[in-house]
């Protein structure tokens, strides 16, 4: 069992920059993929990108946010990261960190599926 906790969201003004934290604990060297997803107020649940930790690190970014956030890992299997640049009034949502098994080409949490594990996230609210 895997436990997750995001941190580093709050308010950041459009155009400026925020890094979220997430944290892994408990059975860390089962974990072979980390991502982000987000959530939100009245809408779907939106993948944003992934990491292979286990592997060699490759990142996969859901298309239309290619290129303002980064996604970065730790080399413990421990603390993912999401750099978060230029964030717009959209990007306001709760996002949460997973992890996943292995996958073929592309990343399940685009699409959010086949989580194994999510925390509960933390809030992140884009307002000038």
């Amino acid at each position: 069992q895997v436990q997750l906790v995001e941190s580093g969201g709050g308010l950041v003004q459009p155009g400026g920059s925020l890094r979220l934290s997430c944290v892994a604990s408990g059975s860390i060297f089962s974990i072979n993929v980390m991502g982000w997803y987000r959530q939100a107020p009245g809408k779907e649940r939106e993948g944003v990108s992934c990491i292979s930790v286990a592997d060699d690190g490759s990142t996969y970014y859901q298309d239309s946010l290619q290129g303002r956030f980064t996604v970065s890992s730790d080399n413990f299997r421990n603390t993912v990261y999401l750099q978060m640049h230029s964030p717009k009034p959209d990007d306001t949502a709760v996002y949460h960190c997973a992890t996943l098994p292995r996958f073929g080409s592309r990343c399940p949490i685009l699409d959010v599926m086949n989580l194994e594990n999510w925390g509960p996230g933390t809030a992140v609210t884009v307002s000038s």
